[in-house]
């Protein structure tokens, strides 16, 4: 950190000793009084921890669903969107999809437009992605 001229070498190095924790990612709080602390959550509230790892969320995707979105997102060029059923289809052949997809792709509903993957993937009946 570099030295200051508005405070001496004493306070700069409590200064950075405070933001050290921030500078370099830690996942802990940085400050040691309790009133800069992060409230926790209540009882009836899920927990919001940064550090916390792995447990799926109720309708959290699974990494078939997600290698299966990610497929058919590949197979449309992005240039098509917003596309019926028959450019997207037209474009998942043009692109070299996959039998499935092309399955998939067809049993969208006629008539109707999507303006993006996402919406493609929704209509399919696809989960939806929740992170932890």
């Amino acid at each position: 950190m570099e030295r200051s001229d508005k405070h001496g070498p004493r306070m700069d190095e409590e200064l950075a000793r405070e933001t050290e924790a921030l500078e370099r990612g830690a996942p802990v709080e940085p400050r040691v009084e309790e009133f800069r602390e992060q409230e926790p959550s209540a009882d009836d509230e899920p927990e919001t921890d940064a550090r916390l790892q792995g447990g799926r969320s109720a309708g959290a995707m699974d990494a078939d669903e997600l290698e299966a979105r990610s497929e058919l997102a590949r197979s449309i060029s992005p240039s098509v969107f917003p596309a019926d059923r028959e450019a997207l289809l037209e474009s998942a052949r043009g692109n070299h999809a996959v039998q499935p997809v092309l399955d998939e792709l067809a049993r969208l509903p006629a008539g109707r437009s999507f303006e993006n993957p996402e919406a493609v993937w929704r209509a399919l009946g696809g989960g939806v992605e929740r992170r932890n």
